[in-house]
């Protein structure tokens, strides 16, 4: 007698005997069991999960005549009458499968249509059962929509398709459907290791985790891969031949190369990937594997419990790895590599090589591996070196010449930090380090421009130390009346809070306060206004320089003040630094945020509107304008004068 395959041998029987499909199993059999039967069924599901084998159930299962001819319908066909063994041999009269792959047509449809006016022959019922439904042609659709909709009492329709979004709503109206799901893993283990043990076949655990995992939810390709498994093994299921014939990737490399990630060792990722190569492996497959790995790391991470309960699991020895590494690996990092396993296998196809492209994908988590903020590192790299050049100056702000009038501003509240006590009596001259307690809003003052801003050039500037904010100016020391003379004093630093609703808009529509030129600020605009004529910057290099504040000039380098956090961009410092070289100043530019009060936008803008201002007082004190507007009631039109 020829071989007969796992997956028609292993057949499911009965509803019984079917496994990962119970939400279907028990509709059918509540159905069945009360006679509430519909006269068409749909049956949706991935190639593999059981559409054919429901189909053939339900049918003996309607025309189930029992052990003693005496039985009916029933939900455990006996399997042992003469229906339910015809139907079995695919011999049953009443039972009509068309495949309509290859009958698409109205005429195959027409034929099996002509077959319903008869009642049955052999059984209780007549069932038409179509498969692959959905390739059939439109005009086939429409032939049999009536029958469909009103079939005679002993005929039932039972339809299947892989593809549920191309059958006609004018079909799916008619049916009842049932939605069969890929098995899970584990379901198409548990079955397999029942089928071998029935076939009395050798086989390893892992090897058969192999198979489960290759299945992707197909019952039918996991019996399938099982037999070439027994044929490529000689007749026994061992780890190694399932890995060889699978060509999938042992995930002993996978978890080596996720451990050397998370610690940055680039070193073993990349003879890892040189390894795989010499063994041949698939490159598509290790990122899969990675991806399987890493989303159940990345589950164990957000659920603690499982991952103690999983980690001492010693049946499965790769589940407690994967419970190691998820307890080493930060959370966002697992994110990361993920997504880029992910989005990975899509660049294979397109590198001339896949291990390179492999290679590339692993890389890059590194390269992208979270770190501190790179602003942050750029104020450290400047504290250090303002701290070598002067290590026995206390660190200032240096501060522009003169502090500008009262601007809107979002509100602030002072926070209080210790600071040594000055000297020096409340009417000399204001030291820059002590501050006020400052009412809501803060009112800034004129203040005296800094010893430190008179240095000559070729002297570095101290910059501002990273625990005092730049971005604000200081007020006129207070001494409270409480503090005796010699003790500490208490230095208040405005704090950033969320401004109240409607302060935004306020701040843009108030006027602008007059600038007040500084020394610092006449030569950065001389030097702006240079650059822009000569257009030797553009775009956002030149947003850059004009609403930015010169607030510090070193040899080597010059230290801004923008408010807007968008302007610092690291491509426009790069272009106005190239700028300013060109013109002889080779320096490089550290950036803060802060309140701007002298910028070249701020004095362009001020001189256009005192231009302004003087072309409308010409023309409303010109004479003949006067006249107009007092003999012809003349009104100038708000916006319209333009200075010439």
């Amino acid at each position: 007698m020829a071989y007969l395959v796992l997956a028609r041998k292993h057949r499911p029987r009965t509803f019984s005997e079917m496994v990962g499909q119970e939400h279907v199993v028990q509709a059918l059999e509540n159905a069945l069991t009360t006679q509430r039967l519909h006269h068409a069924y749909l049956f949706t599901g991935t190639r593999g999960v059981g559409k054919t084998t429901v189909s053939r159930i339900l049918a003996k299962s309607l025309n189930c005549q029992g052990p003693d001819g005496q039985g009916g319908i029933t939900a455990a066909p006996c399997g042992v009458c003469q229906a339910c063994r015809d139907i079995d041999a695919g011999r049953f009269v009443d039972y009509t499968e068309l495949d309509a792959a290859s009958n698409r047509g109205v005429d195959e449809v027409q034929a099996l249509l002509e077959q319903a006016v008869y009642k049955p022959v052999q059984g209780r019922f007549k069932v038409f059962m179509i498969d692959e439904v959905h390739m059939l042609t439109g005009h086939a659709f429409n032939a049999m929509l009536k029958t469909l909709e009103e079939p005679p009492e002993y005929l039932k329709f039972v339809l299947a398709t892989t593809d549920p979004q191309k059958v006609p709503v004018t079909v799916l109206s008619r049916c009842l459907q049932f939605n069969l799901r890929p098995m899970a893993p584990e379901t198409v283990l548990e079955h397999l290791t029942g089928v071998l043990k029935t076939e009395e076949v050798p086989a390893d655990a892992p090897a058969l985790r192999l198979i489960a995992r290759a299945a992707r939810g197909s019952m039918r390709d996991a019996l399938s891969l099982t037999d070439q498994a027994i044929a490529f093994g000689n007749g026994e299921i061992r780890e190694a031949g399932v890995r060889q014939m699978l060509g999938s990737v042992d995930r002993g490399h996978v978890f080596k190369l996720i451990e050397a990630l998370s610690q940055g060792d680039g070193r073993t990722v990349v003879e890892t990937a040189e390894g795989l190569r010499r063994e041949g492996m698939s490159a598509a497959s290790t990122l899969e594997e990675m991806t399987a790995v890493l989303q159940a790391m990345a589950v164990l991470q957000a659920v603690p419990s499982r991952a103690e309960a999983q980690a001492g699991d010693t049946s499965d020895p790769e589940a407690v790895e994967t419970a190691r590494l998820a307890a080493t690996m930060p959370t966002d990092e697992t994110q990361l590599l993920y997504s880029l396993c992910l989005h990975g296998r899509g660049e294979l196809g397109l590198a001339p090589d896949e291990y390179a492209a492999l290679t590339m994908v692993l890389l890059r988590l590194l390269a992208f591996k979270p770190a501190a903020p790179a602003a942050s590192q750029e104020k450290k790299t400047l504290n250090e070196a303002a701290g070598a050049a002067a290590p026995a100056r206390p660190a200032s702000v240096v501060q522009p010449m003169q502090a500008p009038a009262p601007v809107a501003q979002p509100q602030r509240e002072p926070v209080a930090a210790p600071a040594a006590a000055s000297a020096a009596p409340a009417a000399s001259a204001k030291p820059a380090s002590v501050a006020t307690l400052l009412p809501e809003p803060p009112p800034w003052e004129d203040a005296e421009p800094p010893a430190a801003a008179a240095t000559p050039p070729g002297q570095r500037l101290q910059v501002v130390d990273t625990q005092t904010p730049r971005s604000l100016p200081q007020s006129r020391p207070v001494a409270p009346a409480s503090v005796s003379a010699g003790a500490a004093k208490v230095m208040a630093m405005p704090v950033r809070v969320q401004p109240p609703p409607g302060a935004r808009e306020a701040a843009v529509a108030a006027p602008m306060a007059p600038v007040v030129p500084t020394e610092e600020g006449d030569f950065w605009h001389a030097t702006v206004t240079q650059l822009v004529v000569a257009e030797a910057i553009t775009a956002l290099a030149r947003e850059l320089a004009l609403q930015s504040q010169l607030v510090a000039r070193d040899v080597d380098q010059w230290l801004l003040r923008v408010e807007r956090e968008s302007l610092n961009q690291a491509s426009s410092r790069e272009k106005l630094q190239v700028a300013l070289a060109a013109l002889g100043h080779g320096v490089t530019i550290a950036i803060e945020i802060g309140v701007v009060v002298d910028s070249p936008a701020r004095r362009n803008r001020q001189a256009a509107d005192e231009r302004q201002r003087i072309a409308e007082e010409a023309i409303h004190n010109d004479p003949e304008v006067q006249s107009m507007m007092r003999d012809w009631d003349a009104r100038i039109v708000p916006g319209s004068l333009r200075p010439a």
